[in-house]
């Protein structure tokens, strides 16, 4: 049976030694290889006040990997609504749309993807989005593509130049409410793997309930959605010539996602560094935790792990996401991945 397409996920990590600007034109040049090996996406996401990590700006980011490349769909995982009015998102990627037509995905969260003090200088408010407001604000964005903004406002050039909307999310809300819609849904497994399969379970689920108010709604609007529910899965991958070089790869990924938890954000370390680093036996216990849900190995244990992980999500899509030291061996991960599954 035919593998699946796949797609990237990059955050432009910044490594102990490197700066802001390297790591910006290390994720255009991925940008470039993804495309000539025949990956189907890349996607970039926003993250703010994190050293290790330069995608705060994907809109920005996206126009110079839109302009550096020709064919492969561009696009956010995502743009994190809480922190953007509505009518600047669809401005913003609506201009994408219009200057790289039909290669632009526009992937939401509801997720700050920050700290609460950063969310709070990003909203200049000190009150979070709630899950009541985040449908209206969605709704609100998805009216803007459609020339239906309130209040008679248009969105220029986002009237009439609609990327592909998709949801993004990490636990059952964003699933239901983009099985409602009708939306694609991509599940940030990477960070969320006890949650991967309700998920997706609730998206098909609820994206079936919704087929009839959908089409009613269509036949007033003229607009359509999916005609069946389409599921990407977003997994770690880190792919190296055995296993041992590979958790040796893997050792920085880890610990940097463990001084965030600790609030002490930091830049991607060396291979060395994380190595060296006096791990408590609880700080252990979380970086083993959070490993062993990531597919790390050489050629024949990355295999088996992607086929293994497809098979139980049914994903219609896989996305691979790779946090390493060196972009050199994040290079090397996605052109073994692409050797071992093949895109199309």
């Amino acid at each position: 049976m035919p593998h699946p397409p796949l797609s990237v996920l990059d955050l432009a990590p910044v490594g102990v030694g490197s700066t802001t600007g390297a790591a910006l034109a290390s994720t255009v040049e991925l940008a470039r290889a993804t495309e000539r090996l025949g990956y189907h996406r890349f996607w970039v996401a926003e993250h703010h006040n994190m050293p290790g990590i330069a995608s705060s700006a994907p809109a920005v980011l996206l126009a110079h990997i839109a302009s550096a490349t020709a064919a492969i769909r561009i696009g956010s995982g995502g743009v994190m609504l809480p922190n953007h009015p509505p009518l600047v998102v669809a401005e913003q990627f609506g201009m994408l749309e219009a200057l790289h037509p039909g290669r632009v995905d526009l992937g939401i969260g509801r997720a700050p993807g920050t700290d609460p003090v950063t969310a709070q200088a990003l909203r200049r408010s000190a009150n979070p989005l709630s899950a009541d407001e985040f449908p209206e604000q969605l709704t609100e964005l998805m009216g803007y593509f459609g020339g239906a903004g309130p209040r008679g406002v248009t969105a220029v050039p986002g009237d009439g130049n609609r990327p592909e909307v998709w949801l993004l999310g990490s636990s059952g809300y964003s699933a239901q409410v983009a099985g409602v819609l009708g939306l694609p849904f991509a599940f940030a497994h990477h960070f969320s793997a006890a949650n991967t399969l309700p998920a997706l379970a609730l998206y098909r689920a609820s994206f079936d309930r919704g087929r009839a108010a959908r089409a009613a709604q269509a036949q007033v609007t003229g607009s359509a959605r999916l005609a069946e529910p389409y599921a990407m899965v977003c997994a770690s991958v880190l792919a190296a010539e055995d296993d041992d070089r590979a958790r040796h790869l893997a050792g920085p990924g880890a610990l940097a996602f463990l001084q965030l938890r600790l609030g002490r954000p930091v830049r991607v370390p060396t291979p060395e560094e994380a190595a060296a680093y006096p791990y408590s036996e609880q700080e252990r216990r979380f970086v083993d935790d959070r490993l062993a849900s990531q597919i790390i190995g050489g050629p024949e244990t990355v295999a088996k792990s992607i086929a293994a992980l497809l098979e139980a999500t049914r994903a219609d899509e896989l996305m691979v996401t790779t946090l390493v030291h060196d972009p050199a061996d994040r290079l090397r991960s996605v052109e073994l991945v692409h050797d071992l599954v093949g895109a199309k």
